[in-house]
């Protein structure tokens, strides 16, 4: 299957990192390379763009399409989580980068394509993994993990008020026969939620797959260490671009990036600061940038993306 992946704030990324044609590059999320490809088209000879993903699907199929375009600047390709940045940059003696783009939505591709086990609305055997060198995959969770650490996880990474009946009805499904499929699971989980509850909404699974999805992957504790490695390895000027879909990201990327913004920790009382943290950035935006009407008549999936920018001082 070709990787075909609609890149969601395209223009409003491109715009936001401030290409300079001689500049050094970092899409941590390359995906499709549907950003990577207009980052790369903006760079001169002295120009580089690191293209990083956990995928190897996506990363080897991302690298033929921007080797295709023939342009000049030094493309570098690590097929890797881009909590590991730092190592990249090392390993190839690359010393500053310009913009760091993160795109941390599941891509069009890996909802589409069934054995991945992304999506609710296909059958497939239960996996999620972006890595599938890693061990644990949904299937484990699903059938491995105890009623309390289900509940747990649904409920703070899905923010599924039903987590409790959920987690419930998993393990009594499970102990007749082992889970193995997403619409098994999507069976499940709609007998959990009351009819009444099920009638208005979105689909019935989609937080619990989101729930999931985020546990397989550790999407949620990579984040915080990637933004300080990320602003560390930024030049003055550079800037930090993240799209989130969904709350918890967001909040997450708001509250990391509003302390390199804002770092002091004196109480308000105080008449100066006696802390010593000095700001590392500032807000590009303050307000996060959201998608176009026009964009989202165009990629539906675009609608809770959310787009925050900071700039290394």
């Amino acid at each position: 299957m070709d990787f075909k992946h609609r890149p969601v704030l395209l223009n409003e990324c491109i715009e936001n990192l401030n290409i300079r044609p001689d500049g050094t590059y970092l899409d941590g999320t390359l995906g499709g390379a549907g950003h990577s490809t207009e980052i790369y088209r903006k760079l001169g000879p002295k120009g580089a763009l690191i293209g990083v993903d956990q995928d190897i699907f996506a990363l080897e199929t991302s690298q033929q399409r921007l080797k295709d375009l023939n342009g000049q600047a030094r493309l570098v390709f690590e097929n890797t989580n881009f909590i590991h940045m730092k190592d990249v940059c090392i390993k190839h003696e690359i010393e500053g980068l310009d913009g760091i783009l993160l795109d941390l939505g599941v891509s069009s591709h890996q909802l589409d394509e069934g054995e991945r086990g992304f999506s609710y609305q296909q059958d497939a055997p239960l996996d999620m993994r972006m890595d599938r060198r890693q061990a644990v995959d949904a299937s484990v969770i699903v059938n491995e993990y105890d009623e309390n650490q289900i509940k747990s996880l649904i409920r703070d990474y899905g923010e599924e008020k039903w987590a409790a009946r959920i987690a419930e009805f998993i393990v009594k499904a499970r102990s007749t026969k082992r889970i193995e499929t997403t619409f098994e699971l999507v069976d499940i989980i709609k007998a959990a939620i009351p009819s009444s509850a099920r009638r208005e909404g979105p689909h019935p699974a989609k937080r619990t797959f989101q729930a999931i999805r985020i546990a397989v992957n550790d999407e949620l504790g990579i984040l915080k260490k990637a933004i300080d490695d990320g602003v560390s390895l930024l030049k003055k000027g550079g800037r930090f671009c993240i799209i989130t879909f969904h709350s918890l990201e967001d909040r997450i990327v708001k509250n990391e990036f509003a302390n390199k913004v804002y770092p002091c920790t004196c109480p308000a009382k105080f008449p100066v600061c006696i802390c010593g943290k000095k700001p590392e950035a500032v807000h590009v935006s303050r307000k996060p940038i959201l998608p176009s009407n026009e964009e989202l008549e165009e990629n539906p999936r675009a609608r809770s993306a959310k787009l925050r920018v900071i700039e290394k001082i």
